[in-house]
């Protein structure tokens, strides 16, 4: 059987991706920071499905515990097929309102871990002629909503360059672009999102499928769903000014606005009737 590592795999898009991978026969390493949790994941897929699942409990932003993960890619007898680059979280607040080193923790996570891993990887793979890697990316990085943005838009654009590099060796590179996914991403970063429209939100389950069909298939770009597939498409060609006022980085401060808005006028169309209102003196 195929053995995958899937980074960020106790929670959210990583969870999923870890209980699809051992459903489909599967062997995982799993890596997350908390060790507790990565272990009690870990024997829960273990009691359900028949593959065996490795526990590597690290921190991606820092460097030496990302270059245990990095050697793991490379053992030549307990091969790796599969990467998922997965890990990852938001920060609240705006870049200046967030202390810096914040900043840069962020970033070793997102882009530094993405980038050791994928090049560990793809190595590895490149020498047998067979594997897959898969980025978790997302359709913020077309637009301008701060660092966290930023660094989604790196993920993107280093998948395709490194898919086309590989092209012909056996091996792929996929990004994965989801919109808004119900997870504990949002929650996990204090950031109440009731302000999103129902419509918006897409669920983990048919994200991980639709990702792991286009990474077989060997697809660049794997953006789930019609409705996001057009949006990303609008949000790549739309100039740049019109991106930028429609995605700058208060955008969360419009959502919550707007939240406190939609609750003002359901509050405004409820028509109460307590006893003590009752005008026929009764």
């Amino acid at each position: 059987m195929a053995r995958a590592l899937v980074t960020g795999s106790t929670s959210g898009l990583g969870l999923e991706f870890a209980w699809q991978l051992a459903g489909t026969g599967h062997h995982l390493v799993l890596v997350s920071r908390d060790e507790d949790r990565l272990r009690a994941v870990a024997e829960q897929i273990r009691d359900v499905h028949d593959v065996t699942v490795e526990v590597l409990p690290a921190d991606l932003s820092d460097r030496e515990q990302l270059e245990r993960v990095a050697l793991r890619l490379t053992d030549p007898v307990e091969r790796v097929e599969l990467l998922v680059n997965n890990a990852g979280y938001g920060l609240r607040g705006g870049f200046l309102e967030v202390g810096v080193e914040d900043h840069e923790k962020q970033l070793d996570t997102l882009m530094r871990a993405v980038l050791v891993l994928s090049h560990a990887a793809a190595r590895t793979m490149v020498q047998r002629r067979r594997g897959a890697i898969l980025n978790v990316s997302s359709l913020a990085g077309y637009t301008t909503a701060g660092p966290y943005a930023a660094s989604k838009s790196w993920v993107t654009v280093f998948t395709e360059s490194l898919a086309m590099e590989l092209k012909g060796t056996g091996v792929t590179a996929t990004a994965l672009l989801p919109g808004f996914v119900q997870t504990e991403f949002h929650e996990r970063a204090s950031m109440s999102m009731e302000g999103l429209p129902r419509i918006t939100w897409l669920k983990a389950p048919y994200v991980v499928e639709q990702a792991l069909k286009d990474t077989a298939k060997g697809n660049v770009l794997s953006i789930p769903s019609v409705k996001y597939r057009t949006a990303g498409e609008v949000s790549r060609i739309a100039p740049r000014p019109l991106v930028r006022a429609l995605t700058s980085p208060d955008w969360y401060r419009r959502l919550l606005a707007r939240s406190v808005q939609r609750s003002q006028r359901r509050a405004s169309r409820r028509n109460l009737h307590a006893p003590w209102q009752r005008e026929d003196g009764a």
